[in-house]
This record gives C-alpha cells, structure tokens and sequence, in this order.
C-alpha cells in the first residue's frame, strides 16, 4: 500500500534519531561519522536500522541526514554513491526483519539541510538537493523527507522538480525552538501554511529543536488540520555537555506520556529525534498495542486575530496619496521624494546631521539609510536613522541588508526598529565582501532580499498584526538579463514589497527599460538620481561602483576645470533632465547626493 493511502486510516510509528543512537553504540572509537559508515561500516549501519523495525517502527529513515558535499567533504559521485549505499542497507533491513510478523516498513529517503557556512550558493543548493532527491527517487524509497529545514523557500523549486520528474511522495519537516520560531525567523504557523499550500508537498511536520513537552505546547497552538499528513518527531529531551559531547538523559516515560497527547491531537506520524533510540519506539508500539495511542481525528485551533485596529502607515499613506500633498496648483499628483544618506565610516556624524537639518527644511517625505553598502563598514542604519528621526523628525527608512546578519539578528532588529516607532525599510542582497577581507570577515546570507521580504511578510502577520511595518526591494534596470528583473520584481511584491527604489538614471533607455518594468508589473516605482558633482566624482562612480551606468555623453557634460559651483549646476541641470522624462510614469524619486550635498534638492524640485 502507498504510504499516503496507509495515512488516510492507520497512525504511523516511525524511528527514533540515527546520529545520537550512532553515536551512544559506537562512541568517538573509529572516529567515523554516522552517513559515511554507509560505505566504510555497514553492518553499523544495518544493525541500528533492524533494531528500530524489531521495535516496531512502520517507517525507517535512510542514514543519509548529512550526505551532502560540505557535511561529507566529498565530491558529488561519492555522494551520490554514499546515498545509495544508504538506501540499500534500510531495504536490506525493512526486508529482513519485517517478515518475521508480515508488517509493511516504509523507507524514507533522509535529507538534511546544508550547512549555512558551506559556501554554496542558492542555486547550488537547490542543485544538490534535487540531486539527493533523484538518487532516493531512482532507489525507489517510499517517500523524500527534507528533515530538520528552518525555511521552506530553498526547497520549493526542488519538490517541484521531483514531484515532476517521478511521483514519490515528498515530506518537508521544520525544525523550530520552544517559542516557536526557526533558525530564519520564521513561525511554525507561518511555514505550516506555507507547506499546506503547496500542491508538491504531500506531508508536513516538526522534529527536532525542541524536548516532547515544549513540541505540545506548540502544537496546541497551530492548526494542524491542515489538509496533509502531520509528522511529529521531537527529542528526547535538551542535552548537556559531558566530556566535550553531547548527551541526552534517558527520559522515555516522560517522553512516551507526551507522544500519546501528541497523537491524541491528530498526528499522522510519531516518532523520535535526537537522544532517542530502539527502545524509545519500542514503548511507544507497546501503548500503541494497548490503544493508548492511537489514530485520532485532528483537532482544529483558530487563528488569534488581533484586537486592536491596523495602524496608519505613514510611508504607506504617503505613497497612495502621492507624496506630500495630494495635488499641487496644476492638479498633478506629488511625486513621494525620498533622500538617501550615508552612515559615517568613523562617529563623526555632524556633517549628516547637519544635511538631515536641511533636508527638515525641504519638506522631503523619507530619509533612507544605506546598511554598509559596497561591504565596507559604517554606522549602523537603523540606529543612525532613530538618532536622525529623534534630532529633527524626519521620517525615517534604514535598508536592511542580508549579508551581515543571520535570521535571529535580522528578526531581532527589526523587533527593535519597530518599538523604537520605526516601521520602513528597504530591504536588499546587499553587495559582498570584498576579497581583501574575506580571510577575516565573511557574509551571511541566510537568504536573499526575496527570502527577507517573507521573513518580515510572516511577521507582519505573527507579531505585527495591529502596527504593520512596510517594506520596499531595490530594482536594477541595468541589468542584462531585464527578464529576470521582472520576475523578481513579481516575486518581491507577493512577498510584500510596497514599493521599489531604482539604480540611478542617466540615460533615456534607462528610464524605458524602468517604464516598461511599470508596465508589466504594476509596480509602484521611485526613479533613483544621482545628481553629480564634478567629472572626476562622474568618472569614479562610473569606473568604480558596480551596478551604476552612466553613457559617456553625461560624462562629457562636465568640464574638467570646472568650479565646484558650475559643477553642481551640471548635476542639477542632468537631474531636471532626469526628472521631465521620467515623470509620466515615476510615483516618487530617490535622490542619492555626493558628499551629502542636499542642498542641491531645492535647485532641482519644488
């Protein structure tokens, strides 16, 4: 019978954790990880697979958590190898053990989540991942679970492919902490809804991360009704450090009791994660037998809605309304005018604060800080904006960049943003580091601007449900492959982004490239403009800075001796141009000035 039919009437009792199990057997003696004993110690391997079916587990898990290329230092054909060594040696033991009683023992193809430091790519993540998945596929497992993911976005493309390519049932398990959250920020409620949409997704579930208890706690409050099969597999407990190693107590009793409530809310399949073992499951299939724990009907919990109304946005406002005022003496929408400045590189920040004083003046509707651009340190943006924002009122936009900060420091900045009375933010990739520090400082990258945008999208939803932030992506129309702009563009708006500010433009075909990305999307778009000061400043943001097109007619326009007035004339006289053949279709401009020269805004607009 197909696992998923066998689902529909009968509660699954699955394995307990292979690793930890490994690991308690067979010490630190030959010093050999659990997935590469695949190929250098398989009769290990068999013999811990045949102890969890002797103890009655319906489903065994394939030895395979960590067979990737980073976790294995290995090539991909070892890998590859490695997997399916793995695959035979579950079969081996499901085959043999389980005719002794007739009872059908699923195989689950394992796959575990890359490490964040491994240096790889999304892409060659995704790629590797599909790889893991078409070696299980081709081995004929029963069923492809992604185990112990703290995102679901990296796997979305794969189970697509998967389930295109071969229709074996595919699994993804979340692993978050006792308050509920994962690794990258995001809820458990937020990714079960995820996954329960997702048509290529056949079963959901939770393991890991926390102790039976806490994995209750957090299942009393989601709605696992949710349309799919529901795995639970919490550990055994917490452990501690003994000896430079991790261990976990013998907590079984406490462990069962808490299993039987779990199933008493709906769960599909049971079973254990790190710190359990054979015995463990053998005690859950003795109260199975009693009918202590038994298949149960799911139980449906309402999602809390919040009490208080939804709050004003000002930058939300501002961009429906069209900028400061509505319509000025010709009848004419405002364009939203925002201005970018710069965090200093040391804690001199008067010249900014002197530019903010001036920006007051202007009546400009948003001040935007840029988070270390080029990789380069500076002030942090969302602690400079609060101070700008304190010292002159201005309305404030800090860019949140992913390249810095992992999940948990992007969520908890954004927590602190938020009570500090800040709810704008622009969101980006951000650039890398430069080579020259890549021996003592490394990026992130826990996601791109797009997997950002989701993380702040769930909170706007879990904790921002009565004061919601607002959230922008950046647009580079000088991109060769502009289709793949535009699909970004789509993507960051169903993620949540309000509005896009644009790489500056200085060139006609520049603004018909943006003109018809507006067309195509419908989204709400801020012309950037760089108003520059001199040849020289001209020349080095064409040479230097990556991203930023400027056509060589622009630089001929500035004279090589020139003064420093008539090159600031230059500048404003290039931005009017900017600014007329781009009006039929900009909702607001995003001015960047050199050296903080915002007093060139009131030479340039209204």
């Amino acid at each position: 019978m197909n696992i998923l039919e066998s689902l529909k009437d009968k509660l699954l009792v699955a394995d307990g954790a292979f690793g930890t199990c490994y690991v308690g057997m067979y010490g630190e003696q030959g010093t050999v990880a659990p997935e590469l004993a695949n190929m250098r110690h398989p009769e290990r391997v068999l013999e811990i697979h045949k102890e969890y079916v002797k103890a009655g587990a319906g489903l065994i898990r394939t030895n395979t958590f960590a067979a990737n290329t980073a976790s294995l230092d290995a090539d991909t054909d070892y890998v590859i190898s490695n997997v399916r060594a793995a695959v035979k040696l579950a079969k081996q033991a499901a085959d043999g053990e389980a005719g002794t009683d007739h009872k059908k023992v699923y195989i689950a193809g394992d796959i575990g989540p890359i490490p964040a430091d491994a240096g790889l790519t999304l892409n060659e993540r995704v790629s590797q991942y599909k790889l893991l998945g078409e070696a299980m596929q081709d081995m004929g497992v029963d069923i492809i679970w992604f185990e112990t993911f703290p995102e679901f976005n990296v796997l979305e493309p794969v189970v697509k492919h998967l389930k295109a390519r071969k229709n074996t049932p595919v699994m993804v398990s979340f692993c978050v902490n006792q308050f509920g959250y994962s690794n990258c920020g995001f809820s458990a409620r937020a990714l079960l809804s995820q996954v329960a949409g997702n048509q290529d997704v056949d079963c959901v579930g939770f393991n890991c991360g926390v102790g039976p208890y806490h994995m209750l706690q957090l299942l009393k409050k989601l709605d696992i009704d949710c349309g799919k099969p529901v795995s639970v597999m919490p550990n055994a407990g917490y452990p501690k450090f003994t000896q430079s190693r991790l261990v976990f107590n013998d907590n079984k009793e406490g462990f069962i009791d808490k299993i039987q409530d779990i199933a008493a809310l709906g769960a599909d399949i049971i079973g254990g994660c790190c710190g359990t073992n054979p015995e463990y499951i053998h005690q859950i299939m003795e109260r199975v037998k009693t009918g202590d724990i038994a298949k149960a009907a799911k139980v449906h919990v309402e999602k809390v809605q919040a009490d208080s109304a939804v709050k004003d946005n000002f930058l939300k406002g501002r961009l429906e309304r069209g900028g400061a005022a509505t319509k000025n003496a010709d009848g004419h929408k405002h364009k939203l005018i925002a201005v970018e400045l710069a965090p200093p590189v040391d804690v001199n920040d008067q010249k900014l604060l002197d530019a903010a004083h001036i920006l007051k003046q202007s009546h400009v509707d948003v001040v935007t800080f840029p988070d270390s651009p080029s990789g380069r340190t500076r002030a942090n943006s969302i602690l400079m904006a609060e101070k700008v924002h304190k010292e002159t009122g201005l309305r404030v936009m800090p860019h949140l960049c992913c390249r810095d900060k992992n999940a948990i420091a992007i969520r908890g900045s954004v927590l602190g943003a938020q009570l500090n009375g800040i709810k704008d933010f622009l969101v980006i990739t951000g650039d890398p580091v430069p080579v020259m520090f890549r021996q003592t400082t490394r990026s992130v990258f826990n996601f791109d601007s797009v997997g950002m945008m989701k993380l702040l999208q769930s909170m706007n939803e879990e904790v921002f449900s009565g004061d919601k932030i607002t959230y922008g992506g950046a647009i580079n129309q000088n991109r060769l492959n502009t289709k793949f702009e535009i699909d970004r563009i789509k993507r960051k708006m169903e993620a949540g982004a309000e509005f896009f500010l644009t790489q500056p433009v200085f060139s006609r075909e520049q603004a018909q490239i943006l003109r018809d990305m507006k067309a195509e999307t419908g989204a709400t778009i801020l012309v950037g403009i760089m108003p520059l000061v001199s040849r020289r400043n001209a020349l080095f943001m064409k040479n230097e800075m990556a991203g930023i097109e400027i056509p060589d007619e622009i630089i001929e326009r500035y004279s090589g001796n020139a003064t420093r007035q008539e090159g600031e004339e230059c500048g404003i006289q290039i931005a009017r141009d900017i600014l007329e053949y781009t009006s039929d279709f900009a909702d607001g401009y995003y001015f960047s000035f050199p050296f903080n020269r915002v007093h060139m805004l009131a030479h340039i607009v209204d």
